[in-house]
């Protein structure tokens, strides 16, 4: 079943980061068998494990701000709760009211300074950012719309989704900040095999798209 992908520069962003991924993978499997001295051709699959969760990261903060600028500019829209209550310094206030910034640009600003150093890893800070612009449950729709995808013949949940997710993320974690040593070795790396980088790769696209698709 053919999925559509959201026509917007962010997905664009995200696929092209992501077909970068599958490149490093094809890279390894291009060597397989050759295993050059000077390389461990499972760093290959570790870079392209990490850029597919760099993707997913990326993608996540510019379209939490396209979205709110869009609705912080949309007169008389109906805006999520956590935006409607949305905080913004007496100082902004009185910039706006001077004519010296839009409130949308106030807005985004605002936004971009709480949320554009902070990692979205963890599904908790995933779902805290984004009731800015919706106020439904994000994580269950996605697994329903995965479900959906898959006609039914599984059945998440959002435990069951952020369970996923959050395995991605701690191993790209490992990779990044441990160099993915096994516990307790200074040398001895964890295993890893193309097999293990396409499936991470593709949960990370999958659920991606099925975010983006809930929240159209």
């Amino acid at each position: 079943m053919a999925i559509a992908r959201p026509q917007t520069r962010q997905f664009e962003s995200f696929t092209t980061n992501m077909e970068y991924a599958r490149q490093l993978i094809t890279a390894g499997q291009s060597l397989h068998g050759l295993q050059p001295g000077a390389l461990d051709i499972g760093d290959l699959y570790r870079a392209a494990w990490v850029q597919a969760v760099s993707a997913v990261d990326h993608w996540l903060h510019e379209e939490l701000f396209r979205r709110v600028a869009e609705l912080a500019a949309a007169s008389g829209a109906r805006l999520p709760v956590q935006l409607q209550k949305y905080q913004l310094p007496l100082s902004v206030i009185e910039e706006v009211r001077a004519g010296q910034v839009t409130l949308t640009d106030a807005v985004l600003e605002r936004v971009r300074s709480e949320w554009a150093t902070r990692p979205l890893h963890n599904p908790k800070e995933i779902a805290r950012a984004y009731r800015l612009v919706t106020d439904d449950n994000l994580w269950s729709k996605a697994a329903v719309q995965l479900n959906e995808w898959f006609q039914y013949r599984t059945h998440y949940d959002a435990d069951a989704l952020k369970e996923k997710f959050s395995a991605v993320v701690a191993r790209r974690n490992k990779i990044a900040h441990e160099s993915d040593l096994e516990e307790g070795h200074l040398k001895r790396r964890r295993p890893i095999t193309d097999a293990d980088a396409c499936d991470a790769v593709d949960w990370i696209e999958r659920i991606t798209l099925a975010i983006a698709t809930v929240l159209d």
